[in-house]
């Protein structure tokens, strides 16, 4: 296991960065979603 993370070590950073980002756009997705539903409710009030 040590060898193929030495071997392909871009790879594995690659990965981990495209996993950050997509955290980082479903925060941001679920947070535009939530402030969608608060105005809406805000414009009915």
């Amino acid at each position: 296991m040590l060898e193929f993370l030495e071997n392909n070590s871009i790879y594995v950073v690659l990965f981990i960065v495209l996993v950050v980002w997509a955290g980082v756009f479903t925060f941001l997705f679920n947070t535009d979603k939530r402030l969608k539903k608060i105005e809406k409710e805000l414009k009915e009030n």
